[in-house]
């Protein structure tokens, strides 16, 4: 398969699921002990027509948002997460889980977060419409 078939195949995010606005809501939170500490996230998630925002404590970004999913009734786990640098961009891989079925996606971005976000969402919506 070449690149741009990957690409095509792979980083294709329709579906029903849409990721809009994204960010931890504590950013600013000062530490008050040493070690990791989960963060609070908001985002604004549209499945379908019904657009809502979510929020979610979590350790890191993908894990909250797979606990937004799941609050809106989307199974999904990260089965598999690889992240790479390539021409100031980060690819990142995921494999993912409804607890039936496991699909591969590819998110791209400048940004190491959204391009994690961006395959999570792309993963999310390949499961929803796999059996379709």
């Amino acid at each position: 398969m070449s690149w741009d078939g990957f690409v095509a195949t792979y980083s294709n995010s329709s579906g029903p699921l849409r990721l809009g606005h994204w960010g931890c809501i504590d950013a600013q939170r000062p530490a008050t002990r040493l070690g990791s500490q989960a963060r609070n996230y908001q985002a604004t998630i549209a499945v379908g027509d019904r657009i809502s925002t979510s929020t979610a404590g979590a350790s890191g970004p993908v894990a909250a948002l797979t606990a937004m999913l799941y609050g809106r009734g989307i199974a999904f786990e990260v089965v598999k997460f690889h992240q790479m640098e390539s021409g100031g961009h980060t690819a990142t891989f995921v494999m993912g889980s409804n607890g039936t079925s496991t699909e591969w996606a590819m998110g791209w971005s400048e940004e190491s977060t959204q391009s994690a976000l961006q395959a999570v969402i792309t993963c999310a919506n390949r499961l929803l419409t796999s059996g379709l």
